[in-house]
């Protein structure tokens, strides 16, 4: 039923990216370049929008579930497909370690990886027993971050003694450190895709979509680079760098009585986004298998509860690993470097599509973005993305080529 008109799609795609992503990429951003980190927001935000815009384009074409992993199949080949399908679960699954790591450090820091494990096994038990995020939900968490960062901004302004020196050089790290900003900040942007994918639950898709996906990115940019600056204007650089709870720093710096708000609140929107992201990975997981992508023992459903258990429970084991093993930077920048890979993909096949479907500047620019930024992030992260890819295209050939020794031998 169509039945969703502008207003409700923008909420939908400030759901999908106002969560734990703005509470833990500043810091690693500020790392990397300073108080340029704020043209970095600016850039993450451009390739986001050429990401979301080439994905609603592919979306009204194929209007199923799947993302890049249809989209790169139809258009490119079974092989970029599956690439895609492969960069999105390895980088979905290094984005749950991280919003389990980002719940844990605002929590309580000397207890995060615990607090992290016990996260993932907790949201895991309501997935299996399929308890979802409802659309409800995700308003209520949404509009609780708002009050957060907003409270933060302001009591940053009021209280906290920001320094408007602490907002420059702008230039002075260079152009490679400010893409490698962008790629930890295009972190906070994830979830922006989802408004591509309404196109059978909105009315007249045509013009909403087109109309919903900016507007959500706009207000989305509002309100990171207000939260940006005020972390900038308070800490400076180099303390919004040596923390991984930035926004505890900066309640910190205003007295402490906004310490507990913060807390909450990432809290909320931590787990509110682990939640969504295990299932979305999952079901991603569990579809691969169904094709024969991955192992066919992933291809389960419960009989009772009627979800892909064993493809959850394997999502969770990983992440598990992942929060026991890496720190949240990490867990980021190895993020960043697969979905960055699986949107260059998106952008792409974008770019197959007749002029009708709209100007190839836009998934152009998208692609030589998605590549630009991911190719900056830290050396040891990129490479631990690419040798997982390339493992994942391994994977692929191996099945392959087995297959057709299978079909040659039967026939």
């Amino acid at each position: 039923m169509r039945r969703l008109g502008v207003g409700d799609a923008v909420v939908i795609g400030l759901g999908s990216m106002i969560g734990a992503g703005v509470f833990a990429a500043f810091a690693p951003a500020a790392q990397a370049a300073g108080a340029a980190l704020l043209l970095g927001l600016g850039l993450a935000a451009v390739v986001a929008f050429c990401n979301a815009t080439s994905s609603a384009r592919l979306a009204a074409l194929y209007p199923v579930s799947g993302g890049t992993y249809v989209y790169g199949r139809e258009r490119l080949g079974e092989f970029w497909g599956y690439l895609a399908g492969w960069g999105f679960v390895v980088g979905k699954t290094a984005s749950c370690g991280a919003m389990a790591l980002t719940v844990g450090y605002y929590i309580d820091p000397s207890l995060a990886r615990l607090i992290a494990v016990v996260a993932v096994v907790v949201l895991t038990a309501l997935n299996y027993f399929g308890v979802h995020k409802s659309a409800l939900t995700t308003r209520v968490i949404v509009g609780v971050v708002l009050v957060v960062l907003v409270t933060v901004v302001l009591a940053g302004w009021t209280g906290g003694h920001p320094q408007a020196d602490h907002l420059t050089p702008l230039t002075g790290h260079g152009a490679f450190a400010v893409l490698q900003a962008a790629g930890f900040l295009f972190f906070a942007f994830a979830g922006y895709a989802r408004i591509a994918t309404l196109g059978e639950e909105v009315r007249d898709p045509a013009r909403t979509i087109p109309l919903a996906i900016p507007l959500a990115l706009s207000i989305t940019l509002v309100v990171y680079v207000a939260v940006a600056v005020t972390v900038l204007a308070v800490l400076g650089p180099a303390g919004a760098a040596g923390t991984n709870a930035p926004l505890v720093a900066v309640a910190n710096a205003t007295g402490g009585w906004l310490v507990p708000v913060v807390r909450v609140g990432a809290a909320v929107a931590g787990l509110g986004s682990l939640l969504a992201l295990l299932l979305g990975v999952s079901r991603t997981t569990f579809a691969m298998a169904r094709d024969r992508h991955l192992p066919g023992i992933l291809d389960t459903v419960h009989p009772r509860y009627g979800v892909p258990h064993h493809a959850e429970l394997a999502v969770a084991s990983v992440v598990v690993l992942i929060v026991l093993a890496a720190d949240v930077r990490g867990a980021i920048g190895f993020s960043s470097v697969a979905v960055l890979v699986y949107y260059a993909i998106a952008n792409t096949s974008a770019l197959t599509l007749g002029r009708e479907r709209g100007t190839r500047a836009i998934p152009a620019l998208g692609l030589v973005g998605c590549l630009a930024v991911a190719i900056s992030l830290p050396l040891n992260t990129v490479l631990a993305g690419l040798s997982v890819l390339l493992v994942g295209a391994g994977l692929w050939a191996y099945r392959r080529s087995a297959t057709r020794r299978k079909t040659g031998r039967s026939q």
